[in-house]
């Protein structure tokens, strides 16, 4: 059988990521292929209790090292119980967000080793990266306005400073430069619509 295709979201909160991904579910459905689609950090029972404990809020705060290596815990979790046997039925993989958002958030937005992030993706996933990643690009400011308008409570992610989203930004940004073969960087700013259409587009060639 076929190896499935591994797609992924990525970008700031209020970015619009989960929405592309469902409207791009919805479309490859409708087109004969079998779907999956799942998040990070969550996606099994076992990543979803680890992904409430990532993301509460807490009077005592978490350590940065902390809250990496709860990513990762949760991404081992996922790719063992989830990710790795969809792709290997030939299903096509859509995730929100993937070790580039460790990469991201916690490499760019804390300031972790780079090294450390690179090493702990070697012990959860070795042999699995994304086919292409949907980089969705926005402002922090924008992307914030729409997050904390949202109806549910957010989590402690959304309550960082403007700079932390900048330096998450900024890291998203420099990642799509260095692979430029996997990353696809789309505006924000565009209609639902209009993302859809360039994500299809994008994924014709898979």
């Amino acid at each position: 059988m076929t190896r499935g295709r591994f797609i992924t979201f990525e970008g700031i909160e209020g970015a619009g990521k989960s929405s592309l991904q469902r409207a791009l579910a919805e479309a490859l459905t409708a087109r004969g292929h079998v779907v999956c689609a799942t998040r990070e950090p969550g996606g099994t029972p076992l990543a979803e209790e680890i992904r409430a404990l990532a993301l509460a809020r807490r009077s005592d705060g978490m350590p940065p090292t902390t809250e990496l290596l709860l990513m990762f815990a949760a991404r081992a979790a996922h790719v063992s119980q989830r990710l790795a046997p969809a792709l290997a039925r030939g299903e096509w993989v859509l995730c929100d967000r993937f070790t580039d958002a460790s990469r991201a958030y916690q490499g760019g937005g804390r300031g972790l080793d780079e090294g450390i992030i690179d090493a702990l993706a070697s012990i959860a996933h070795p042999a699995l990266a994304p086919d292409l990643t949907f980089l969705l690009d926005l402002a922090p400011e924008a992307g914030l306005a729409r997050a904390r308008n949202r109806q549910d409570n957010g989590d402690r992610f959304e309550d960082e400073a403007l700079a932390f989203f900048a330096r998450v930004r900024a890291h998203y940004l420099l990642l799509a430069q260095r692979e430029p073969q996997r990353f696809r960087v789309l505006d924000a700013t565009q209609t639902p619509a209009e993302l859809l259409a360039a994500a299809l587009q994008e994924l014709a060639a898979l």
